[in-house]
């Protein structure tokens, strides 16, 4: 049996290095060739890298989070199958030099305990086997409701009223010089909670992570708000919906902005671009490739519905849930992860009114779909109920001028409220 060193493999796409994001194996693991060993997240995608050969895992390289150079060994194998293979290196291993154990240090002498007050009890009856005992504690309901719920035992605390009697000072005094509570449970509200739970921001976390640093620090955002009036675009949604056929998808608002963008874009082109800032260079793209936010178990990913302007609504629909579904499961292509050309985000539900977005670098723009919801509008003078939808969108300002960017909300918004401009 020999030892197997397998090092990180050229993955291709000019990758140099990638980061651990899981290991499948531990040291003393027996695996089976092609077995997975470990997922490598790079900055094309995340890639799963099985076991070229059998054996038993000797040691790994690297820790979750750790970025490893193409190259550098992953891990070792002792393995049947290693002859041919690359060895490790032929260097005499050195033994590990014998710590002397420490000699256990000396317990502190203990100092005298300090002599204890004297405390003249007061005389008991003779006939009582104690004053607490016997002693019944006076004091109010509400001063009986504040010592459970303080969790104090009114025994303990001295009395300045008549007869003894507690009052809300004596109680006040009990807790601020720091009384000992009795036995009961305390409040809900005197519990605090101190526990800090570390969280290492690795894999698809720490990607995100960058790539909002980097288009919040280099692209200068100016936001803008509108809200649509999708009353009669809801109804076309409903006939289209109850008349689709078993092969067709549910039509949401979604497939409708995408193909009312697709249609505005030629006369907006400073909004479906890229901007290369290091070569003070703009992209206008003629394809409208629209990059749809999806929230999945493993973090935010923007799988990409290519050329829109070529699709009807079915078509959107269809490859929009295509590439939305295959971000969520895992099994999203390259390809399915890149090429936007603009970015479409939606909480649906969740939406709320507002927000400000980010906008996907090298991108220029961004637009936020929010939930729709039926409000009184004023309408020819009478008030009527409509369902609105607001939308918000964000924009670089280096190369997307304000009336520029409102100009593409304000036509959106005019597509969305005649559904019929769209067959124009």
């Amino acid at each position: 049996m020999g030892n197997f060193v397998f090092k990180l493999p050229d993955i291709g796409e000019g990758v140099v290095e990638g980061e651990v994001v899981q290991w499948h194996v531990s040291v003393g693991d027996s695996v089976s060739e092609d077995d997975p060993i470990v997922d490598v997240m790079t900055d094309k995608a995340t890639v799963t890298i099985p076991s070229p050969v059998s054996g038993v895992v000797s040691s790994l390289s690297g820790g979750v989070g750790d970025m490893v150079a193409v190259g550098s060994m992953l891990l070792e194998i002792d393995s049947e199958d290693a002859s041919g293979t690359e060895e490790s290196s032929s260097e005499e291993s050195v033994p590990e030099e014998t710590v002397p154990e420490k000699e256990a240090p000396k317990p502190l002498p203990t100092p005298p305990p300090e002599p204890a007050p004297v405390v003249t009890p007061a005389p008991a009856p003779s006939d009582a086997p104690s004053t607490k005992a016997t002693h019944r504690v006076l004091a109010s309901p509400a001063v009986r409701k504040r010592s459970r719920e303080s969790g104090v035992d009114l025994s303990n605390v001295r009395g300045s009223g008549p007869a003894g009697r507690i009052r809300h000072a004596d109680l006040d005094a009990f807790i601020a010089a720091g009384g000992a509570v009795s036995g009961a449970a305390p409040s809900a509200y005197s519990t605090k909670r101190t526990e800090v739970t570390p969280v290492k921001v690795v894999g698809l976390r720490r990607k995100i992570s960058e790539q909002m640093t980097l288009s919040k620090s280099r692209i200068p955002h100016f936001s803008y708000f509108e809200e649509v009036d999708i009353t009669e675009l809801e109804s076309l949604r409903q006939i289209l919906n109850s008349s689709k056929d078993e092969n067709q998808p549910k039509l949401t608002y979604l497939p409708f902005i995408m193909l009312a963008l697709s249609k505005i874009m030629p006369e907006h082109p400073e909004c479906n671009a890229h901007f290369d800032d290091e070569q003070g260079i703009v992209n206008r793209h003629a394809a409208v490739n629209l990059g749809i936010a999806t929230q999945t178990e493993r973090g935010l990913y923007v799988p990409v519905v290519k050329h829109v302007e070529s699709m009807d609504v079915w078509n959107t629909a269809s490859e929009m849930q295509r590439v939305t579904g295959s971000a969520r499961d895992g099994s999203a292509s390259l390809d399915d992860l890149t090429g936007s050309t603009f970015t479409i985000t939606s909480l649906g539900r969740e939406g709320g009114l507002g927000a400000t977005r980010i906008i996907n670098h090298p991108e220029v723009s961004i637009l936020g779909v929010h939930k729709a919801r039926e409000m009184p509008v004023v309408r020819d003078g009478q008030i009527v109920v409509r369902r609105i939808m607001n939308l918000s969108s964000a924009f670089d300002h280096r190369v997307v001028d304000g009336a520029d960017g409102a100009a593409l909300i304000q036509h959106l918004r005019r597509m969305l409220e005649n559904a019929a401009l769209r067959f124009m």
